[in-house]
């Protein structure tokens, strides 16, 4: 690699790029004075000096190659997921020995005692600290720096630990979500870890790139990841399972209101080929859009041609983001009236354009891209850029050209991207799963109230956009007791918790095949089978549904359906 590849990825003077090589690396031809990373025989990630990156970009190489911005998802619940239960039978005290969980997020306090073994000694094998550059990079990674068990132990030994490891989880999502997922039980506070024999592997992310957070008119201060370092984050998990010959389950609670909603996009593909692979268990959240009023559906009235979408815009919003994504074969176009009657005609439709609009009346701007075909998907989609958007309602009419009434779905961006003073007048609970949630072969949970068998109120509801099943199951996650920094303990609530929950009885259920031998090669698939044929059901329900996939997380369940499966 060339010896300033470490500044290209960590220094803002860079845009990261994603392109669909195919294997044709002829096509980096075409990027002069860039540098390149190979993340797999499809996918690439190009530097490219910021200055180049223009909308014209998007008219010439199209939506994807825009990497999504990501936030975090959330801010005795191990009885109903019956662990005590199926540890009271001889042969299944399963805690994940011998099992790796990793936690792409925000990092880890790994002073937490939660962490640590009896000896004191530390149950992370390693960090990766995207933020924190150095000489000490991850093989095959040049940027950021790794920290070994070892030097988390010898930290662990020291008076002055962060002089040995200085990463830190100033956030605290991350220690939350590798906590409940794996911490030491600590009865005392009422917090109980799940796999508490499986060892960590943890990535901290490092804040998306200014040119990036600009695009996407990220309020400034908002925790915000870009998806190239998801994707290598990704990676670093796979190579430090494969070096170990461990299994592994990866636990996402990060999530993105961008794309199509449909688990198609680079990093859903990738996610998907991972989850595939053989002793790989992944687990996404679902998010917490559920009743946020940033999803709108709509249906195009035959007799008026149109449909009528309304978006209050609050008075404190700055910029935003808005997409819409139409159902092809049909072809779609919109107008706008801003709040002050402003009236922008019919935007013409193209295979690939940037519109800018501007007013008379207010300084607005909208950038308008607009692309007939999307690489990934083939749907059109539009990306709207709102600078300075005028408070008040702003009205958008969509129309539909084609003989078949498919309809269109629109998107606001995700919590604490965006203004709660700014939603949809007539929103839609519906497919407000986020990124990644969405990809097909992951576990995607929600989140529900153990105590009263609760939906929580504002999980995000499915299906998809094509009407796959999502999210699959449900998980505790209201008021869940979970490790802060400086070694306490709070009371957590969202689909991220849910996660967090399942990707420990994840790790479980690996520890049994992998020590079994029961189901050789277990991969997601298998798992989720494993997990969906064991989930408990209401009666008075019908499942699948939009709200609970197919029903509650319930481990002893899946083994129970086991044996009355094959020892009947």
């Amino acid at each position: 690699m060339p010896p300033d590849e470490q500044e290209r990825m960590m220094s803002d003077q860079y845009a990261d790029i994603l392109i669909e090589y195919g294997g044709d690396e002829s096509i980096f031809e075409q990027f002069p004075d860039s540098a390149v990373k190979i993340i797999n025989f499809l996918y690439a990630v190009v530097h490219i000096p910021v200055e180049l990156f223009t909308l014209d970009f998007f008219e010439k190489w199209g939506y994807s190659i825009i990497p999504n911005c990501f936030g975090i998802i959330s801010h005795s619940s191990i009885e109903s997921t019956g662990i005590p239960r199926i540890r009271r039978i001889s042969n299944y005290s399963l805690r994940g020995q011998g099992v790796l969980i990793g936690v792409i997020d925000t990092g880890i306090d790994y002073l937490n005692p939660v962490f640590q073994n009896a000896d004191n000694t530390t149950r992370i094998v390693s960090i990766w600290d995207q933020t924190i550059s150095s000489d000490k990079s991850p093989k095959n990674f040049e940027y950021g720096t790794e920290y070994t068990k070892e030097d988390i132990n010898l930290a662990l030994k020291s008076e002055q630990p962060f002089n040995i490891v200085p990463s830190m989880d100033e956030n605290g999502h991350g220690t939350m979500v590798a906590g409940i997922a794996a911490g030491n039980e600590v009865p005392e506070s009422n917090f109980y870890g799940i796999a508490t024999d499986s060892e960590l592997v943890v990535v901290k992310l490092k804040q998306a790139k200014s040119y990036l957070r600009e695009f996407f008119l990220i309020p400034e201060g908002t925790v915000c990841y870009s998806e190239v370092d998801i994707l290598f984050g990704l990676y670093y998990l796979l190579e430090a399972a494969n070096e170990l010959k461990r299994p592994l389950v990866i636990c996402i609670a990060v999530g993105s209101s961008k794309g199509g909603h449909d688990g198609r996009g680079i990093l859903c593909d990738v996610l998907s080929q991972i989850a595939s692979r053989p002793g790989i268990g992944v687990v996404v959240a679902a998010g917490n859009e559920g009743n946020e009023r940033r999803h709108y559906y709509g249906s195009i009235d035959q007799r008026r041609g149109s449909d009528a979408v309304e978006i209050m815009v609050g008075n404190n919003e700055k910029g935003m983001i808005l997409e819409l994504w139409g159902e092809s074969p049909n072809i779609y176009s919109v107008d706008i009236i801003s709040p002050s009657g402003e009236y922008v005609p019919r935007v013409p439709v193209s295979l690939s354009d940037v519109t800018e609009i501007s007013f008379i009346f207010e300084r607005t701007k909208i950038y308008l891209l607009n692309e007939l075909v999307e690489t990934q998907t083939g749907d059109q989609v539009f990306l709207f850029r709102f600078v300075e958007p005028s408070p008040g309602i702003w009205r958008i009419n969509v129309f539909e050209k084609g003989d078949l009434n498919r309809g269109f779905h629109m998107w606001l961006p995700m919590d604490k991207f965006i203004s709660d003073d700014t939603f949809f007048i007539d929103p839609d609970i519906y497919t407000t799963v986020l990124a990644l949630g969405n990809t097909f072969v992951p576990i995607t949970v929600t989140a529900y109230n153990d105590i009263d068998e609760s939906l929580y109120l504002f999980a995000s509801r499915g299906y998809t956009r094509t009407n796959a099943i999502k999210p699959d199951l449900a998980a505790p996650g209201v008021n869940v007791i979970g490790p802060a920094p400086g070694n306490g303990f709070v009371a957590y609530t969202g689909t991220s918790v849910a996660a967090a929950h399942t990707a420990g009885v994840t790790a479980m259920i690996l520890e049994w095949a992998n020590t079994s031998k029961a189901i050789p090669n277990i991969s997601t698939i298998e798992l989720k089978k494993l997990l969906l044929r064991g989930a408990r059901r209401k009666t008075d329900v019908e499942y699948p549904n939009r709200e609970w996939g197919y029903g509650i997380l319930d481990i002893y369940n899946v083994f129970n359906a086991l044996r009355t499966e094959f020892f009947q």
